[in-house]
């Protein structure tokens, strides 16, 4: 019997949870930065092997919201969690203690699926941080999502977690998600690398078309911005900054199709759409009722 399962990524920014997505599968599905917050739409990766399936759930980090965005982007993480078979507690092994789960993500009632601690960063560690965390939490897995080390040993720990089942999914798939939601994060991948401040925070992306079949592939998106200023920075002098941005983002692109891409770029300003229920449905999130605006 083969055995197939729901495993959520969950813990705060910059955990570590979209580095071990893409460890995990072995392609970069999910989009990573120094730049916390990243991640703001559940990226599912697909792990096949002869008797197991794992749909990897990473989720945005548990942050206090402050905004109807981060509202989404909770509600989204918690969602993930109720969906779970298993869930993968990141915590960074060199920033200290380990919060409890239910405490950082403020839950009344703790999941109904088994939660594995997984200490990341643990090449970064001291022996004596490792000694004093190993005896506190004593069935924590210790892992380097950066460098691979310990994640085979976790993969094995999960599946042992999993129901048996038949695969959810075809074994030849990598993700659930479409190629158009992959160019709009690698766009806004780009941004958090080259932009600064509060200005890649306030960028979207949306695919407005993607031409299957064109040589090189035509691609054409829309980076949208909450200020008239912010768009005059994301442009930059003669067009210089969405020229570089286009270029890093169409490499990233092209990494992922296997073929030449040709990325049409556009900038337009959609004023505070991080704080307006009716932008954000546009882009695809979902607010909890209570925090609708």
């Amino acid at each position: 019997m083969t055995r197939a399962g729901i495993v959520t990524l969950a813990g705060r920014p910059n955990a570590g949870k979209s580095t071990l997505l893409n460890a995990l599968i072995g392609e970069r599905l999910a989009i990573t930065s120094p730049k916390p917050q990243s991640t703001r739409k559940r990226v599912v990766g697909i792990l096949s092997r002869p008797e197991t399936q794992l749909i990897i759930h990473d989720t945005p980090g548990l942050l206090q919201p402050r905004y109807a965005l981060h509202h989404a982007m909770r509600s989204e993480a918690l969602s993930a969690l109720a969906d779970a078979d298993v869930i993968a507690y990141l915590v960074d092994g060199s920033k200290g203690p380990v919060e409890p789960l239910c405490q950082i993500a403020r839950l009344d009632i703790a999941p109904n699926a088994p939660v594995i601690t997984v200490v990341n960063k643990a090449d970064l560690m001291t022996d004596e941080q490792r000694a004093e965390l190993s005896a506190k939490n004593p069935d924590a897995a210790f892992i380097s999502a950066q460098s691979g080390a310990g994640v085979p040993e976790l993969e094995a720990l999960l599946v042992s977690y999993l129901p048996e089942s038949p695969f959810l999914y075809d074994a030849e798939d990598v993700s659930t998600q479409s190629m158009r939601f992959f160019v709009e994060e690698m766009v806004r991948e780009a941004a958090l690398d080259q932009l600064d401040d509060e200005v890649p925070y306030s960028i979207a992306c949306e695919v407005e078309e993607f031409r299957e079949g064109s040589d090189p592939l035509y691609i054409r998106a829309v980076i949208y911005i909450e200020r008239e200023s912010q768009k005059h920075i994301v442009i930059g002098r003669d067009g210089a900054q969405i020229r570089e941005l286009g270029q890093a983002a169409r490499r990233k692109i092209e990494t992922l199709v296997g073929t030449r891409v040709y990325l049409d770029l556009w900038v337009k300003v959609l004023e505070n759409w991080r704080r307006n229920a009716h932008s954000l449905k546009r882009f695809g999130f979902v607010l909890p009722e209570d925090s609708a605006s």
